[in-house]
């Protein structure tokens, strides 16, 4: 058996190629959409991809496995489990903007087979209500008992899938607890399952997908019954369980109900990744002085620079702030309610390729164009428009709090400003912002920190944007909590 993880560093996520060495078939696992890289690796290993799974219906990526179908024809193998409401309807047969596909549909207890590796179905409801986890056994290896358990978003390394996305991303009300408990009926059928048995789960440190993930990429069952604290609290009872497993989930990103949909109804087919064209700076002045106008609102200029303090001394009007790096997609799928919108990324060209993936990943493939850093400075060493964004630390919050025309905005989780924030802040997750923002005191300007200024940078350039006074908190709270008690607020 031929056994491959594939890490998205920025999702947190894994896909898994799994393939039979005697036959030369493949299976691939979770794959998300830009599935060339996929291939890429099957043909490095001497393997073609003939069949795509999935755990279940993601919220915080594009899947490929509509793409793979359509590009390859290899065979679907869903889950049919969950209900009329939770169905991969866009593989149910030819529609407007799909085909006929060869699909098996699956239910708990069934197997099938990729060359000489079993696969065997286990109904792992909780995150969501058709999930699916999988058995894999080598038989060409010759054995005769599973080796690991593919589980998705049901077990993670150190948690367990967050059952309140259905209500909390894609508002279906009432879904939470029903899902808790659905959830802790699956963590009893995974307590019975061999210790020995590996764990691949399809996400890592990072995700959104839970909220105390391990860095660590597999584990075994043994380990996590042994010191997985969800998995802990499932043996208290089930009441007990639901409220420790609903306490302190992140507010998810906006983009993950639209995830859900797409994922369920039919997914773009992507066919090439975007191939945005470089802007001079004239091209990239000629789009600031429209932007400063109004005349072009609807394309958003994306500054991936990596220093928050240069894009806030300095920046294309109306520009929203998503540094390269781990960021990028959270940001995006958060602050970019349209994913339609034309983007014009600020970033050198060694990554655009990068930051294409990144957007195309989670729906945004509008990708017009970009501009190299480079050009960017020689536009604003120029007489274009340019904005500015005030930029404090925690030493001067104090001195501006009395102002009555001024209110601190804390853009962290709300569990982190429960655990203690300024007195008198309101509370905002940036992963939420476009909810937010209507609610926001108009006329006042907003101090806007998170824990470390990474959160605020990109919040306070989506407030700017939208028309709000903002000042920009770049400091640690940590450095706010060490000043007198008065400060914050338990």
């Amino acid at each position: 058996m031929l056994f491959r993880q594939i890490n998205d560093e920025k999702l947190a996520q894994y896909a898994y190629l799994i393939g039979c060495q005697e036959t030369g078939e493949a299976l691939l696992v979770d794959p998300e959409r830009d599935i060339d890289r996929y291939l890429a690796l099957a043909e490095a290993e001497g393997v073609e991809i003939v069949a795509v799974t999935e755990t279940h219906i993601h919220a915080d990526f594009l899947s490929g496995a509509r793409e793979m179908a359509e590009r390859t024809g290899a065979s679907l193998y869903l889950s049919d489990e969950g209900g009329e409401n939770w169905r991969y309807e866009w593989a149910r047969g030819p529609t407007e903007t799909g085909g006929d596909y060869d699909v098996t549909w699956l239910h708990d207890g069934d197997t099938f087979h990729v060359g000489n590796v079993e696969l065997e179905v286990l109904h792992t409801p909780g995150h969501t209500p058709e999930h699916l986890s999988f058995l894999v056994t080598d038989r060409g290896g010759g054995a005769d008992e599973p080796m690991g358990l593919l589980t998705g978003d049901f077990v993670f390394v150190g948690d367990l899938g967050r059952p309140d996305l259905l209500e909390s991303a894609a508002q279906v009300e009432g879904a939470m607890e029903p899902s808790a408990r659905s959830l802790h009926a699956s963590v009893q059928r995974f307590l019975d399952l061999p210790d020995h048995l590996q764990v691949w789960p399809a996400h890592g440190a990072g995700s959104a997908c839970g909220k105390a993930l391990g860095a660590v990429p597999q584990s075994t069952v043994g380990y996590e019954k042994q010191f997985n604290p969800m998995i802990e609290a499932a043996r208290m009872g089930e009441d007990a369980f639901v409220e420790a497993i609903l306490e302190g989930q992140p507010e998810p990103q906006m983009y993950f109900a639209r995830m859900k949909r797409d994922n369920r109804d039919g997914m773009p087919v992507l066919g090439s990744l975007p191939s945005p064209r470089e802007l001079t700076a004239g091209e990239l002045k000629t789009l600031a002085e429209a932007q400063e106008a109004a005349a072009e609102e609807d394309r958003l200029i994306i500054d991936t620079r990596t220093d928050r303090s240069a894009y806030m001394a300095r920046h294309i009007p109306g520009s929203l702030y998503a540094p390269m790096n781990d960021t990028f997609s959270a940001v995006v799928g958060s602050l970019v309610e349209d994913e339609t919108t034309p983007i014009v990324l600020v970033t050198d060209e060694e990554d655009v390729e990068g930051a294409v993936r990144d957007l195309v990943r989670i729906g945004y493939d509008n990708v017009a164009g970009f501009a190299e850093i480079d050009t960017l400075q020689r536009y604003l060493q120029d007489d274009g428009p340019r904005e500015t964004i005030d930029e404090i630390t925690f030493d001067d919050v104090d001195a501006e709090l009395p102002d009555e025309d001024t209110v601190v905005l804390d853009v962290r989780y709300r569990s982190e400003y429960e655990a203690g924030h300024v007195d008198g802040a309101l509370n905002a997750s940036y992963t939420r912002m476009p909810e937010y923002e209507s609610d926001l005191p108009e006329g006042k300007t907003m101090l806007v920190h998170c824990g470390s200024g990474a959160r605020a940078a990109a919040a306070s350039s989506y407030l700017a944007r939208a028309g709000h006074s903002v000042t920009y908190v770049n400091d640690h709270f940590a450095n706010y909590e060490a000043r007198p008690e008065e400060a914050v607020a338990e």
